[in-house]
Order: C-alpha cells, then sequence, then structure tokens
C-alpha cells in the first residue's frame, strides 16, 4: 500500500556507497521519509539482492511506525522475490500491464513519465494498475543527465488532470526550488542528490518536507 506521503526517498548508488547504504537509509527515515526506492542501476543483480536484503534488514530493526514501503527500481525478477517490495518502471522497462499481471494486485507499482503523452497513457490504465506515476526530470540533472528537463508546466499539466492517483515530481529539485514545483502544482517530490549529498541528510529530508507542507 502506498504511504501518504509528500517526499519519495531514492537510495541511489550512484552517490551512496555500499558501505553507506544502511547507514544513508536509516538517515533518510530518520528525516521522514516514508516511502523509499532502491535504485542501484550499475550493480550486478546479486549486488542488488544483497544492497535490498541489507535495507530491508535494517527496516525490520525500526519502529513500525516508521517502517517505509520499499520499492526495487526497475528489476522485476528482484521484486518477485520479496513479498512487501514494490517496483518502479521507467517508459523503456517492462510494460505496466505485464509488470502489474507479474507482480499481482497488492505492490505498489510505479512509473516514470516524461511527456504529456505519457501522462495521459498513464491515466488511461484501469483502476489499481499503477499505484502512483513519476512526472520529471523538472529541472536540469546529473541523475539522468540523457533526459531534457520537461519545465514546471509538465507540473501544471499533470494537476490540472485531477489524478486519481498520486504522481510524484522527480529532478533536479532541491530545497532551493522545491516551492517552485508546489506551486506548479506538485504535492509530492522525489529529491535525490540535494539529500544524499548532504552534510546531515536526515536534517535535509526534514527540511524539505516542512517546505513542501509549508506551501501546500
Amino acid at each position: 500500500m502506498l504511504p501518504d506521503s509528500p517526499f519519495y526517498a531514492i537510495l541511489d548508488t550512484g552517490y551512496v556507497s555500499e558501505e553507506r547504504c544502511v547507514e544513508k537509509f536509516e538517515e533518510l527515515v530518520n528525516g521522514g521519509s516514508r516511502l523509499l526506492q532502491v535504485r542501484a542501476k550499475k550493480e550486478s543483480q546479486q549486488q542488488r539482492r544483497e544492497l535490498l536484503e541489507s535495507v530491508l534488514k535494517a527496516r525490520e530493526s525500526l519502529s513500525p511506525e516508521i517502517q517505509p514501503a520499499i520499492i526495487i527500481n526497475d528489476d522485476i525478477e528482484l521484486c518477485l522475490e520479496f513479498d512487501d517490495v514494490g517496483l518502479h518502471i521507467g517508459q523503456d522497462d517492462t510494460p505496466p500491464e505485464e509488470a502489474r499481471e507479474r507482480i499481482g494486485p497488492a505492490k505498489i507499482l510505479g512509473l516514470s513519465t516524461h511527456s504529456s503523452e505519457q501522462i495521459d497513457k498513464a491515466l488511461s490504465y484501469k483502476d489499481g494498475l499503477l499505484s502512483y506515476f513519476a512526472v520529471g526530470p523538472i529541472f536540469p540533472t546529473q541523475t539522468k543527465p540523457d533526459y531534457e528537463a520537461v519545465g514546471l508546466e509538465l507540473i501544471h499539466y499533470a494537476a490540472a488532470k485531477k489524478p486519481s492517483i498520486p504522481f510524484y515530481c522527480i529532478g533536479g529539485i532541491n530545497r532551493e526550488n522545491v516551492s517552485q514545483a508546489i506551486t506548479a502544482g506538485a504535492k509530492r517530490v522525489v529529491t535525490v542528490s540535494d539529500v544524499l549529498l548532504a552534510t546531515d541528510t536526515t536534517k535535509a529530508v526534514s527540511q524539505t518536507i516542512s517546505k513542501i507542507r509549508k506551501e501546500l
């Protein structure tokens, strides 16, 4: 079940070393993250499995009320190995209909969108197929250097559709510009490098969430 959270954290091994992943996971959660994606694009599936297992073990040690929902990025086979792990897919990954059929009705399933046409497609799926969709990259970002920033206009477009499922805005969002995303119509955001590279990740997440709630 998708938590009602305005902030979506991504534990990205492009920014966090393997040795620090559990520590960084705990910092993200202590800051207020209740939805967290494990993204390990350069690692093998076995390495991703070991990372995911370490994160799930760390989650078990937390108080139940702060345990976040965990999502794996673009690895449906790994998602299927764990009962309580959701899946996020991109436009070039497993088609959403196939992904939902394989992971079943109960797991979280999210989809990236980068254009008005892709948003329309995401909203055309039958109820229950997607749990959420992501819109971005809103601003230029080194996390996705090959993607052209879509700008705040795509947030306006998504919000105007009044979607029945939540959407998260992602890409170059940080504590300095998050208010722009909220003003454009976002109610939920993802930040990656701004919180992962912060000296105090817990504080950075908490500040981001506070800014979101202040603008809503």
